[in-house]
């Protein structure tokens, strides 16, 4: 479904559900939703956003999904939350208190849900949300209780400075170190 305009303005301030179980591999984080992935209720909805490509090639996922089937990331031990709930055009339309409260109900969803890991994708975020001015991407040594703490880079086009093999290189590491099945990734060094 390609949102309009009047949908997408429609969608601003709106939220989208969690992909949630209890246990999961890992749980990843978004920034926030933008007005398309609001108004069509869908993670990573934008057909530029590289996440759903990048899960697929780290070999997170036996094919590519689509942004529609996200429900059945929890089967594979996966799901996806954001950051901060909010629907924006852009991620500097959020506050730094915005970020703040984020990260504590963040917290508060990985204390009760338990995911062996939490990959949050993009690491200003992660920085903004956590007060950690000096994270990079890669593994944390910051746990939230049991669960261990990945940052990713941000798979929108605009992070063009990640490239598809990058992305999925980075996505794969952090697939080899929660343990999840999937298939090699060519090039990728253990």
């Amino acid at each position: 479904m390609r949102p309009t305009r009047a949908e997408m303005e429609a969608a601003r301030d709106r939220t989208v559900c969690d992909v949630l179980a209890d246990d999961l591999r890992v749980l990843f984080c978004g920034i926030n939703p933008g007005l398309w992935t609001a108004a069509t209720g869908h993670h990573f909805a934008r057909p530029g956003n590289r996440f759903w490509p990048t899960l697929h090639a780290s070999g997170f996922t036996p094919r590519r999904f689509r942004p529609d089937e996200q429900g059945e990331l929890t089967t594979l031990g996966l799901g996806l939350t954001n950051v901060v709930a909010r629907a924006t055009a852009r991620a500097d339309e959020l506050t730094a208190e915005e970020f703040a409260a984020g990260g504590r109900i963040l917290e508060a969803k990985v204390a009760r849900h338990r995911p062996r890991w939490l990959a949050v994708a993009g690491v200003t975020a992660y920085r903004a949300a956590f007060a950690d001015p000096r994270a990079a991407v890669g593994p944390q040594s910051r746990t939230l209780g049991g669960t261990r703490i990945w940052v990713l880079p941000n798979p929108s086009g605009l992070n063009a400075h990640w490239t598809a093999a990058s992305l999925a290189a980075e996505f794969a590491r952090l697939r080899e170190a929660a343990g999840a099945p999937g298939l090699p990734v060519p090039g990728l060094t253990a």
